[in-house]
């Protein structure tokens, strides 16, 4: 085969897309948009705006930011107000100042959002909802850029005139599902009015929605509507710091995560008093709440006190919301907000419980109780909906504070007569230790709590939750227990029952004997058997079952529980009679196989492994590789994983050597590669091993140990015909040869750049593939071997070049040894003739009527081959092309569109430099019709 003399970097140049340049003018696309300050007109930091964009920029002003001939109407209207302090007044208190860009809180900080799903999954309704929707329209919409300026001034004014009591629609008697459907829209119209560049209308939605919290017609319903309504907030909160973010953007560098308000450009602080003006006009308290918290972040634009002195003055203002409901879930919201963006100020979340501790009678005055027979709703109900709020807020108080003022909160609620839904919260926010170490003072403040307004079983199964945690003192525990199990005893409704007692039976088996065990397993049947209340009640049983055999591991132990069996006699649904039954089993018997337990095993140390970093100590690094080795010989996964570990490391070193090895480095790159090749042979997989081989005659070679990758290649070779012809992949029995063909592949991609050995001869790697290959048996209705030939083809093809397509960098292929030695080239010459003619001898042997599609596809296969890597400039090699074309579609199996694609490639070649003899060869290839 003569190859053809190939060029590979016009052939690049040459496959590559045709570019077209794009004149853009002023604008691109991808260019941040910025808002330029008039040189001629100054901005006036009382409230009035008169900034103005450059002729460039004047289609991308905000719609919320200067009006272009004139002051903000709103503007005006917050600076008479003075709701938000200026520049001026923010300096003048820089000596009382707090730090605002303090780091976000940790990880052991539950987040909102993984409380937002259990809140709306417990708070629901049955009963019809309304809500008030914003009818977009196109008044919205930003204006276009030739638009007059009188004329964008006058529909802005139309826009915020309209702003909170303007075009308007309520939709009546919607089920629950209906209006979280609604909600959700209303997020969306959020997001798409914000991305269109609409503003006002983003601002108006979430005006609108905010206005929703006020609502308690249906109160039950309360604490799910107000986790829908934030995450509308949020979304708003976030697209508008992340507006103004934008606009600091300077030469495509953004803004550090601490950065000071100096860093901000004066258009953006701008842009950001523009937006906190236009909440500041808004008419209502809680909307104006709302919205301005949600955009809290944003006093981190103007001042570094501005949230620390925002944050009192927000408290102070939901000290005007009456509804004492509506009150706890705006204090919540704060405090949500605080703790997201300073969480240092303590001082705000403590004056918000405070203040709630204050107004708490208000739930006990005519204008709620009137309210709640309205709505059929008792007290006990109602308190529980304050719990999420309630809860939140000591979360935020309780993180990481001092017990000091934990106490204090305790004795808060002491002095408020031990209120039940107080001491609740408390339980649920504080330290597990905290509350285990005072477990008689709480169990003594539950005692003095007013049975009808909070259940005290319910306070019980807050403790309980605690006690799992963390342990009480041991001379109190088995006082703790009669205490709760007398009230738990005592309870008649059966769920009320089981889901504290399914509370303590972990502190039982955690601090007690059988014994005791025994006895509360037997109160648990007691209660649960009549009416088979235990039918309406399998999670908590099984979650019983589950405590049970987690504390007593020993098998005898636990089946001498008397009360155990029967226990499991109330497992009466088979298909949970059998999940429990299964649970037992995993408890005491190990059913994991042998060679299960050993990939798991492995899979854990393996994970151990990778972890273990002795930085740039190199040298300790490959120690402790060797010694894992020693340990776990018998674990083919972990030694798999040591051999990657070392080749990785041999890497590490190449790149901090910059491919420079020095004496010591280049000794310790030879050190992994001989722990590598030692190790490899102690596999069983034969793939496994074969990869392995090449992949560490890789590393050896980038590295410059020709030697030592030699060695590889040639125990990979040698390996080839231990193949077998069929394995085992995902327990089920595969031929190899795809497995086979797809190694013998990539070795040969391999192959191009191993340079020769000195005493070895030409191509000694290659004739040695070529032979094992030769020996192979093969399948018999398989052309995996032709396949291989061809590729073969394509490697001799790429070494007969002057330059190759890819090196390894210092190191010298055979183009560099050789230099297109006519020898060499000689060599490969005949080498392609011994291929061609086991190919052609193949091709033959499948002139058999059941295999002509067969010879059909290999002859077109071989054809493009030829195509691809051969000069048709030689006549041999040209009449064998023609006649492989020929074959192919002379019994009608061709492909006929891929016939006809080769055929049009070939006249568009024929048309390029030194490619007219593919003329030619075009006219000699006919296309047979299929009949």
């Amino acid at each position: 085969m003569h190859a053809r003399s190939r060029n590979y970097v016009s052939e690049a140049e040459m496959c590559k897309l045709e570019s077209v340049p794009l004149d853009f003018g002023d604008y691109h696309p991808l260019k941040p948009i910025t808002v330029t300050e008039s040189k001629t007109k100054k901005m006036n930091r009382k409230g009035s705006t008169s900034s103005t964009s450059s002729s460039s920029s004047s289609s991308m002003l905000d719609p919320l930011s200067s009006v272009l001939d004139g002051t903000d109407p709103l503007s005006l209207f917050a600076a008479a107000a003075d709701p938000v302090p200026t520049t001026a007044t923010m300096d003048s208190t820089r000596k009382k100042r707090d730090k605002d860009d303090s780091p976000a809180v940790g990880s052991d900080f539950e987040p909102w959002s993984s409380k937002r799903g259990e809140i709306l999954a417990r708070y629901t309704t049955t009963e019809k909802l309304s809500i008030n929707l914003y009818m977009g329209s196109e008044k919205g919409k930003a204006a276009t850029t030739g638009s007059a300026v009188s004329e964008k001034v006058r529909t802005r004014l139309e826009e915020l005139d309209d702003l909170e009591e303007g075009s308007q629609k309520e939709l009546l008697n919607l089920t629950q599902q209906d209006y979280m459907n609604r909600i959700e829209e209303l997020n969306q119209s959020l997001k798409d009015a914000w991305s269109s560049d609409q503003k006002v209308k983003a601002l108006k939605i979430v005006i609108q929605c905010s206005k929703l919290l006020s609502d308690t017609t249906v109160i039950q319903f309360y604490p799910s509507k107000f986790v829908l309504i934030t995450d509308i907030l949020d979304t708003f909160g976030k697209l508008v710091y992340e507006r103004i973010q934008s606009m600091c953007v300077d030469n495509r560098v953004s803004l550090p995560d601490n950065f000071s308000p100096e860093c901000v450009n004066d258009t953006a602080k701008e842009t950001c008093l523009n937006w906190f003006f236009k909440i500041a006009s808004i008419r209502e308290l809680i909307p104006r709440f709302y919205v301005e918290a949600a955009i809290l972040k944003c006093n981190k634009f103007l001042s570094k006190t501005g949230i620390s002195e925002c944050l009192p003055r927000l408290t102070s203002m939901i000290r005007g919301i009456g509804d004492p409901l509506v009150a706890v879930y705006a204090r919540a919201y704060l405090c949500r907000v605080g703790m997201e963006v300073a969480p240092q100020l303590k001082e705000s979340l403590n004056k918000n419980f405070f203040d709630f501790l204050l107004t708490f009678k208000q739930i006990h005055g005519d204008t709620v109780q009137n309210q709640l027979v309205v709505q059929c709703v008792e007290i006990p109900l109602y308190l529980t909906l304050y719990s999420p709020a309630i809860d939140w807020i000591l979360q935020c108080i309780a993180y990481r504070a001092p017990e000091i003022l934990l106490t204090e909160m305790m004795e808060r609620c002491k002095k408020l007569g031990n209120n039940a839904l107080l001491l609740n919260s408390v339980m649920s926010a504080f330290r597990a230790e905290f509350i285990a170490a005072r477990s008689m003072d709480f169990i003594g403040m539950i005692k003095e709590c007013d049975e009808s307004g909070f259940p005290k079983h319910l306070l019980f199964r807050s403790l309980g939750l605690n006690l799992a945690l963390a342990d009480p003192p041991e001379n109190d525990r088995l006082q703790i227990l009669n205490e709760a199990w007398k009230v738990i005893t005592k309870l008649k409704n059966p769920q009320d029952y089981i889901n504290c007692a399914e509370v303590w039976v972990e502190y039982t088996c955690r601090h007690f004997t059988k014994r005791e065990v025994n006895t509360v397993l037997a109160d648990v049947i007691k209660h649960m058997t009549p009416d088979r209340a235990f039918e309406d009640a399998y999670p908590q049983l099984q979650s019983i079952i589950q405590k049970v055999i987690t504390y007593i591991y020993d098998f005898s132990l636990l089946f001498s529980v008397e009360k155990f069996l029967p226990f499991l006699d109330m497992f009466q649904k088979e298909s949970v009679r059998v999940e429990v039954c299964k649970c037992i089993m995993e408890s005491f018997i190990n059913a994991l196989t042998l060679e299960d337990e050993k990939r798991m095993l492995a899979t854990l140390i393996n994970g151990f492994i990778k972890m273990v970093s002795f930085g740039r100590d190199f040298e300790q690094q490959l120690s402790f590789y060797v010694e894992a080795r020693s340990m776990f010989c018998n674990l083919e996964p972990v030694l798999v994983q040591l051999i990657h570990s070392v080749n990785q490391l041999a890497m590490e070193t190449r790149k901090v050597m910059k491919g420079n090895h020095s004496r010591k480095t280049a000794a310790f790159v030879r050190a992994c590669v001989a722990f590598c090749f030692i190790t490899i042979p102690s596999l069983s997989s034969i793939f496994t091993r074969l990869n392995l081989y090449l992949h560490s005659g890789q590393v050896a070679l980038a590295n410059q140990c020709l030697s030592q990758a030699d060695a590889f290649f040639k125990a990979a070779v040698s390996l080839v015909p231990e193949v077998p012809k069929m394995i085992s992949v995902d327990g089920k029995m595969r031929p190899s040869d795809a497995f086979l063909l797809e190694f013998l592949c990539n070795f040969f991609s391999t192959l191009l750049v191993v340079p020769d050995h000195p005493e070895q001869g030409v191509l000694f790697l290659v004739r040695g593939l070529l032979n094992v290959i030769q020996d192979y048996t093969w399948e018999d209705n398989s052309d995996d071997k032709i396949r291989i030939y061809t590729n073969v083809l394509h490697l001799l093809s790429a070494m007969t070049q002057e330059a190759y397509i890819y090196h390894v960098d210092k190191v010298d292929s055979n183009d560099t040894l050789y230099g297109g030695d006519s020898k060499f080239l000689t060599e490969i010459n005949k080498l392609c003739e011994t291929v061609i003619a086991q190919i052609l001898d193949h091709l033959k042997t499948l002139g058999k009527e059941e295999t002509l599609k067969r010879q059909s596809q290999l002859a077109l296969y071989f054809f493009n081959t030829i195509l691809a890597h051969g000069d048709l400039r030689n006549n041999k090699l040209n009449q064998l092309s023609v006649n492989l074309w020929n074959l192919a579609q002379k019994h009608g199996f061709a492909d006929t569109k891929t016939m006809v694609k080769t055929l049009e490639y070939i006249k568009r070649r024929s048309n390029q430099p030194e490619m007219s003899h593919f003329t030619d060869l075009a006219l000699r290839l006919p296309l047979q019709s299929r009949t």
